[in-house]
């Protein structure tokens, strides 16, 4: 007897690995996840409207919700392109006031630098984001609860989790395209290494690279699962990611329910093969394959600017054998 879908499976994107879970289910009835990807050349006023388009065409329903913004701030440089542009969070906090979300706050809980607010300031965060210390959390120091993961594979039987990132109705996660000197690329789903609170695992978070990284990657990933991402792909970093770098314009903002196929996108846009990337293909029992996605906006052969990869990873390449 085939069951009805909850709303939270249609919400999160889970509904095609429902569909394809039903014993004797036709291949035909696997829904494919939407993914944009849009054009954004630059740091400058158009975002705020490139934003809205992109929320309205994936329909997100927040009124009276609260959502929290998780962007990738890691360190500053000045002159790097380390951590998400502030200019952009600033654009996505206002897309969701205006799609009427009851609370609109941005969460972050750096793995190196122990004072986020001081990160936050030399990172332009204070002077982009009007009141930023007003809707700001400090994901190190929240409140948290213990969540046991959904089918563990990492070795860490528990996660102590902060309490406004549990409690959101939907994380978006504003990762920067980045590579990755230790799983080859750094996006959405390793953006939540970042909710892990330091005042528990310390700085640095040691203890989910002791548990197997990209097992911990997809043990966060199933912990959240009401999360909507978009990535910043305007100036990425290419190379020895993701703090020693060096700037890649890609020009480009890709987004979507299903942060695996977001990721799995932003992988194709950089030159990597997904079916290469570890925690990618740990992260679901449904195989990641390119028909998996329904592309909207830019086309990947459009998007397409490889990255380049430290020898270590250059298996990953699109095209290279594995």
């Amino acid at each position: 007897m085939a069951r009805t879908l909850t709303r939270r499976e249609v919400l999160t994107g889970s509904a095609s690995a429902v569909l394809l879970a039903g014993c004797g289910q036709p291949r035909a009835s696997f829904v494919p996840a939407a993914v944009s990807i849009t054009r954004a050349p630059a740091y400058d006023q158009r975002l705020y409207d490139i934003v809205r388009r992109i929320l309205t065409e994936h329909r997100l329903d927040v009124r009276g919700r609260s959502v929290l913004l998780k962007p990738n701030l890691v360190e500053f440089e000045a002159g790097s392109t380390i951590n998400t542009h502030p200019l952009l969070v600033h654009a996505v906090y206002e897309g969701f006031r205006a799609l009427g979300a009851a609370q609109v706050r941005i969460g972050e809980g750096p793995g190196h630098r122990r004072n986020t607010l001081d990160l936050a300031d030399a990172a332009g965060y204070f002077q982009t984001v009007p009141q930023f210390e007003d809707a700001f959390v400090d994901l190190n120091l929240d409140g948290v609860t213990r969540v046991r993961p959904r089918r563990q594979i990492s070795r860490l039987e528990k996660f102590y989790l902060p309490n406004s990132a549990l409690g959101a109705d939907l994380l978006i996660s504003i990762p920067k395209m980045k590579t990755h000197h230790w799983v080859g690329a750094t996006l959405a789903m390793k953006n939540l290494f970042g909710v892990v609170p330091g005042g528990i695992y310390g700085w640095p978070k040691n203890e989910l690279h002791w548990a197997g990284i990209e097992e911990s990657i997809v043990d966060l990933y199933r912990a959240f699962p009401r999360q909507f991402a978009i990535v910043d792909g305007i100036v990425g970093m290419e190379g020895n990611g993701p703090i020693q770098g060096t700037p890649k314009q890609a020009g480009v903002l890709v987004a979507g329910r299903d942060v695996r196929a977001v990721d799995a996108t932003c992988c194709r846009i950089m030159g990597i093969d997904p079916l290469k990337v570890g925690y990618l293909q740990m992260a679901s029992e449904v195989p990641w394959l390119e028909q998996n996605v329904r592309q909207i906006g830019e086309s990947l052969a459009a998007a397409a600017t490889p990255f380049a990869l430290i020898p270590e990873f250059q298996r990953l390449r699109l095209g290279r054998p594995a």
